[in-house]
């Protein structure tokens, strides 16, 4: 398999995690989204959106979309799980990563804060809305977690949610966003850190990391 990516990219953080937490190894291809790598027409070809991730898969099939990506990891590498069983606790924790790969990530992406400029907000604008949209996002992830003991998210073990988490607060650090005001969440990290899992995927220990 062959991931396409680019180290700084939060959608594809969460499939590094989630092909590390299931022992799988894939050849990454990077392409650099600061200098437009994500519009040559050989990748677009392979993903429409010209967006990163992109799986394409050993008999030639291209998977797009990080959490249909991780979704379809989990169905044919069932172990370990990333979703729990029961149908209820799924949709909270389906609800929990949709919030953030969904309606915090997005509008806060690279593609967004260039158009911000584009029609006519300085830089120091476009960031400050973009630490306001994490502030927003991560404050009702904090609320939706609070009620599970943990050590994770949802629970005992890491999964989806922990694995859309992690990245975004790596965003947030960027932003210059007070993620003390978080603890809830900042519980789950500290979990998932201890693992290699999610070590091994953060961006300053990807090839292509600047």
């Amino acid at each position: 398999m062959k991931l396409h990516g680019y180290f700084r990219s939060s959608a594809a953080w969460r499939v590094r995690i989630a092909l590390n937490l299931k022992g799988l190894d894939v050849e990454h291809v990077s392409h650099h989204l600061r200098h437009g790598g994500q519009r040559d027409p050989a990748y677009l070809a392979l993903n429409p959106q010209g967006l990163v991730p992109t799986l394409a898969l050993d008999d030639g099939t291209v998977l797009t979309q990080s959490l249909a990506i991780i979704e379809w990891l989990d169905e044919t590498h069932p172990q370990p799980a990333l979703l729990p069983k029961d149908p209820i606790a799924r949709a909270k924790v389906r609800a929990f990563a949709q919030a953030i790969a969904c309606d915090t990530h997005p509008v806060q992406n690279l593609k967004v804060l260039n158009r911000l400029r584009e029609l006519g907000h300085d830089g120091a604008v476009a960031l400050a809305w973009a630490a306001d949209v994490n502030i927003d996002g991560l404050s009702a992830c904090e609320q939706l977690a609070a009620k599970n003991s943990g050590p994770f998210c949802f629970g005992s073990e890491p999964g989806l949610a922990d694995i859309c988490l992690v990245p975004q607060l790596g965003n947030a650090r960027r932003f210059k966003v007070d993620v003390t005001k978080f603890p809830r969440l900042l519980q789950a990290e500290a979990a998932a850190m201890e693992l290699a899992a999610f070590r091994d995927a953060v961006p300053d220990r990807q090839a292509d990391a600047e």
